[in-house]
């Protein structure tokens, strides 16, 4: 049975607000305590909030295939993320900026071994280990010629430090 258009607004405003005088009293029934009850109380009318909140948690909760796509293009390096970095202006201030970089080499990692523990059918313990091993390896070596690495170098030269050593 298809629903009037008062009853297709009833339930936008149901799922919005809750309850059901409420959103008889915004969906335009005269009667809204009364009409409400007896709305929410028709098949037709708690098939669609079913449906539609059924559709709502669809979309809000990831399914595994999402997951696994997620993992997968952050163990090879496609996802950035933001962090915020505090860089000297001079005259002994600082600002803070936001820049965009890979995930760490340790997420990476972590993400290779997440995938890997969604597929064991695929390879024996032994397999496994080395190739864990394997990634390891790759990653300690991308890590020290990692362009992101921030160094901090203390270019001021402060005299504090050469006077507390001398006292």
């Amino acid at each position: 049975m298809k629903l009037t258009e008062k009853q297709k607004r009833f339930v936008d405003y149901y799922i919005e607000t809750g309850n059901q005088t409420e959103a008889a009293r915004r969906a335009g029934y005269k009667q809204p305590q009364t009409q409400g009850a007896q709305t929410l109380g028709k098949l037709s009318v708690k098939a669609a909030i079913d449906a539609r909140l059924k559709d709502l948690e669809d979309k809000r909760i990831a399914k595994a295939d999402e997951v696994l796509q997620f993992l997968t293009s952050t163990l090879r390096g496609e996802v950035k993320e933001e962090r915020v970095v505090v860089e000297g202006t001079g005259e002994g201030r600082s600002g803070a900026r936001i820049i965009t970089v890979q995930v760490s080499a340790r997420d990476r990692l972590d993400a290779a071994k997440s995938l890997l523990k969604r597929y064991p059918m695929q390879l024996d313990a032994k397999e496994q280990k080395l190739q864990l091993q394997k990634l390891e390896a790759e990653i300690r070596a991308a890590e020290q010629v990692d362009d992101d690495a921030v160094t901090i170098v203390d270019d001021l030269g402060d005299d504090d430090d050469e006077n507390s050593k001398a006292q």
